[in-house]
């Protein structure tokens, strides 16, 4: 998973990066208030795919005397600091400049240009936000896209799908607003079609923001995953299994604690193995657990079964 995102990240960044400086230098041509905008935009995505590869890199430090649960969530603080800069820069800029574009218009020269440059832009944002659509989609599963986008861990691959499908949306309405402009010969429309752009950021840059924040709180593992640790710690010598809790350190670091009943004729050699047993089939079957806790616990299914019962009442 590393990997993809690596290589998701990789070809985002080169993309933006190219986008950035064509749409620069075409908003220097004709004077266009959107392509500034738009170019601005891209610059943010740039500097925002440069902050995930650093967060990524830092997430996978092994834990140390200061940090021993990791630094998986480094990953989520530079996700989050992405959605402010998407917020702050990307959609903030971008009102600004469309409502001084609005307020003292520019006719834009060299049309043709700009249209050209946002048809580059699009061809270039469609095959990196294809790349993210197809590992967001493996991962998905049987879920809908919205619950997926709500419940996924994997804050690398959102960002880049979001922001991709934002920056083309944003290009179709550059387009649009830059031809407005030319047929009705009334250059705020450029202004407006900006104003648009940057509310559009600012949309994504909110959502991805308040994803981000549960993330870097802490948020349980899937309820499927939390079912197979029932699964699998449930064996001979163990007479309940009770709450279980699992919190996400990074997409791919899950650190589990689970309360457990023993068989009071065991004895304490007898339940150090099985609670070893335990820990190895676990990170065996489930490797995206970084750490596991067995914690004895007197009628722990008992107690889990009455806690269920008074939830659903």
């Amino acid at each position: 998973m590393k990997a993809e995102n690596n290589r998701v990240l990789i070809i985002a960044l080169a993309a933006n990066v190219g986008i950035a400086v064509a749409k620069f230098v075409a908003a220097a041509i004709t004077g266009s208030s959107a392509m500034l905008t738009e170019g601005v935009h891209s610059l943010v995505d740039s500097t925002n795919q440069l902050l995930l590869m650093y967060g990524q890199k830092r997430a996978a430090k092994p834990a140390d005397a200061l940090h021993p649960a990791g630094y998986g969530r480094e990953l989520y603080f530079w996700s989050f600091v992405v959605a402010l800069l998407v917020f702050a820069l990307g959609a903030g800029v971008s009102v600004y400049e469309g409502v001084l574009h609005f307020l003292e218009p520019e006719p834009a020269v060299s049309p043709l240009i700009a249209y050209g440059v946002l048809a580059i832009a699009f061809a270039l944002e469609g095959g990196s936000t294809v790349a993210a659509f197809r590992e967001f989609d493996a991962a998905r599963g049987d879920q809908s896209w919205l619950q997926a986008l709500i419940s996924t861990k994997d804050a690398t691959t959102v960002i880049v799908l979001l922001e991709n499908g934002a920056a083309m949306a944003g290009i179709l309405i550059a387009a649009v607003g830059l031809a407005l402009s030319q047929v009705t010969g009334d250059p705020r429309f450029d202004g407006v079609a900006s104003v648009l752009i940057g509310v559009l950021l600012g949309v994504v840059a909110l959502f991805l923001a308040r994803e981000a924040k549960g993330l870097l709180i802490g948020e349980a593992a899937d309820p499927e995953l939390i079912a197979g640790i029932r699964r699998a710690t449930t064996r001979e010598g163990i007479t309940g299994v009770g709450e279980i809790m699992t919190i996400h350190n990074a997409p791919e670091q899950i650190v589990a604690a689970v309360n457990v009943d023993f068989d009071n004729r065991l004895n304490a050699g007898d339940v150090e193995r099985i609670i070893d047993a335990i820990e190895r089939d676990l990170q065996a079957e489930f490797p995206s657990i970084y750490r596991v806790y067995i914690r004895p616990h007197e009628d722990a299914g008992m107690k889990f079964g009455e806690t269920r019962g008074l939830a659903s009442t």
